[in-house]
């Protein structure tokens, strides 16, 4: 698919994955997990597992502005780690299930042309 001249497909569009392990032992360790949850909530990350966000990204130099975004508020503890894979590499990531608990996660849409 063609858009402007640029081609969009699985290896031009990108994942940007946060998994974190943040202490909760204080109360004040608590707050800054809160506070980092809160800041990749809102530059549109989705929880994909406890402590896994993860969103979809147009270019890997889009991928780049959040990963710095995420930089900016690392909590003063705890250890962030950011993957950033292509659409085809995250297409063939397999998820196994024991038995179900929740309803699986809907599927986000990849892109939105307002």
């Amino acid at each position: 698919m063609m858009h402007g001249g640029i081609p969009f497909g699985g290896y031009r569009t990108m994942w940007i994955i946060a998994a974190f392990d943040l202490p909760v032992d204080t109360e004040e360790a608590r707050r800054c997990y809160r506070e980092f949850r809160k800041v990749l909530l809102n530059d549109g990350f989705m929880m994909w597992q406890y402590s896994i966000y993860a969103r979809h990204c147009s270019s890997n130099e889009n991928a780049d502005v959040h990963e710095r975004r995420i930089s900016a508020f690392l909590p003063p503890a705890g250890q962030v780690r950011v993957f950033i894979l292509t659409d085809k590499q995250v297409e063939r990531m397999r998820v196994f299930h024991g038995i179900r608990r929740f309803p699986a996660e809907n599927a986000p849409e990849q892109l939105t042309f307002l």
